[in-house]
Parts: C-alpha cells; structure tokens; sequence
C-alpha cells in the first residue's frame, strides 16, 4: 500500500494455546484485538516484568526493543485474532528480533559462556525463528525489580463510549493510555443512515479498518480532486494529513471501524464546528447559505451525526 508511509499493519491469528514467538521490533508495536483473548508479557530495561489478559476491544503497545511474548488463551477454541500497527509505513519482519533466530546464530562456547553453563545444554536450539508454535500456558513471572510503572495493556472494552446523535466513539491516546506514545486511535461506530461527520486531521495521517458493516470514505485533496472509495469489514482505508473527509454508513446494520494515528493524541478539525465559530456574514459570504441555515450550525463537534432532518 504505497500510500501508507506512516504506519504499517499485519492481521495474526493464534490457534488456542499458541505463542507468538519471544520477539522484539525496533519500532513500536499496537495492537487491537478483533476476537479470542490473550495472554501478553514483556521486561523492560530496568527488568521490570509485565503481565495482562487482555479480550476482544482491548490494546497493547510495546516501545521499540522491548521483548514481549504474545499467547492465545488455551479457554477459546478458535484462539485468538488481533491487528497490528507500526509506526513505521516501511515496517516488515525483517525489522521483528526473534528469539529462536538469535541464539541459533551465536556459537555454543558463547552461550556457555553467557549462561554460565555447558555448551551441550545448547544443543537442541531450534536452527531458525520458531514464529508461531504450540506451547503449554504463559504464567505470570515475578521479578525482582517488581511491575512496570506503566501499563502496556488498555482494557478499551471496558470503557464507556461517548454517545453521539448518529453513534458513538471511544477515544484512546497518551492521555489515557500512557505508555501510547506514538499511537493514537478512535474507535467510531455509525448507525445507519448516519456519517462520521465532515473533517480533517491537522498534521497525521489517518490508517483505517473497518471492523463491522459497509462503508464509503469520500475524500477532498485539494485543487479539485475528490475520490471516494467503499470498504467491507477486513480493509483497509489511508486518508493523508489535512485531507478533508467523512465516511459514510452504506448498510443497513451499524458501520465500526477504526481511525489510527501515528500520533501521542487524538486530533480532528470538525468543518461544521468551524463555521459556526466564524462570523455568520462569512459563512455567508463564501457559501450563500440563509440566515436559519447558519443559525442551525452546531459550535459542538459533533463526530458522528443522524441522517438529514426532512
């Protein structure tokens, strides 16, 4: 997806009880879990251990080298499925660290040596990365510099959505997710009939995917060109910064998708919520609208709006 430039994404499914490797990037890792659930557990620089559960509608966020192991849990037998983002558009495996790789390319005398042990304990080292494998449960480690200060983990289906006139959204950043620095998103769900209203992000560009329904994204580049495009649950959506748009609900059942953001917050610019807040013999002027349809403009951003009053 040449357009992407600022973040990068994989879908990884886990069968009940597998394990994600013991990796780590050199770029932060997001995550979104679209079904199952997972155990996650990771060790900062100081040796502080971290531990979580986290379900379907949850996040984690790992800064760059910090080594994390990912298990679907063993209770759901489809296991489990999750989105990842990078904050880097030219992300691949290659820039993934693993585990099973390493070892496998450093001579036995220097694992001895490393471990304080025989060299013949390291004898059965698998001779490539492991990736995704069968394993037996995660358990929760201790350590002796305790828990990480900050949580990588943020039960976002546990928090109360903002309830709009055409749906709801949750919003999720560094303000509430602390450990979130590069990653911001917005979970947004657009009844039918309804858009997600008519905007613009300042300076970040918008990664979306769509989780439920059908949708249409039209966008406004300037000097003329407008472009709008149609999604389904699965796909993927790149709207570029200051790009003017809205996305619109095609269906006949709820439309949820996600806006993320390479960003430590949350921003957009509502166009309705700018022109109220602008002299009404402006607005007037550049559009020839009538006084009751000025009046009717709301200085509330409103995110998501119901369909057109008859």
């Amino acid at each position: 997806m040449p357009i992407a430039t600022q973040m990068a994404g994989v879908n990884m499914r886990l069968e009940a009880g597998a394990l994600r490797e013991l990796h780590w990037h050199k770029t932060a890792e997001w995550a979104y879990v679209l079904n199952g659930s997972m155990n996650i557990a990771a060790v900062n620089s100081q040796g502080q251990h971290y531990y979580d559960t986290v379900y379907a509608g949850d996040l984690w966020y790992f800064p760059p080298g910090v080594p994390h192991v990912l298990q679907a849990t063993a209770d759901l037998a489809q296991g489990a499925e999750f989105l990842l983002v990078f904050d880097d558009g030219d992300f691949s495996e290659d820039s993934t660290f693993s585990l099973a790789d390493w070892l496998a390319h450093v001579p036995k005398e220097v694992l001895a040596k490393n471990f304080q042990t025989s060299m013949d304990a390291f004898d059965h080292i698998p001779g490539k990365e492991l990736y995704i494998f069968p394993s037996t449960p995660l358990a929760k480690a201790s350590s002796p510099e305790g828990n990480t200060d900050t949580p990588y983990t943020f039960h976002a289906s546990q928090m109360n959505v903002t309830a709009l006139s055409g749906g709801t959204v949750k919003i999720v950043d560094s303000s509430n997710f602390q450990a979130s620095t590069t990653i911001a998103m917005a979970e947004v769900t657009v009844q039918p009939g309804a858009i997600r209203e008519l905007h613009w992000h300042p300076t970040q560009d918008e990664w979306s995917y769509f989780l439920e329904g059908t949708g249409r994204i039209t966008l406004f580049a300037s000097s003329a060109n407008a472009r709008t495009y149609d999604f389904q649950p699965g796909d993927i959506g790149y709207v570029p910064a200051s790009y003017g748009h809205y996305v619109e609900n095609t269906g006949a059942t709820p439309l949820k998708f996600l806006e993320i953001f390479k960003s430590d917050n949350f921003e957009d610019v509502s166009l309705q919520q700018w022109l109220a807040l602008t002299p009404p013999e402006i607005v007037q002027a550049h559009l020839q609208l009538d006084n009751e349809t000025i009046a009717h403009l709301n200085a509330t951003k409103a995110t998501v709006v119901g369909p057109a009053e008859d």
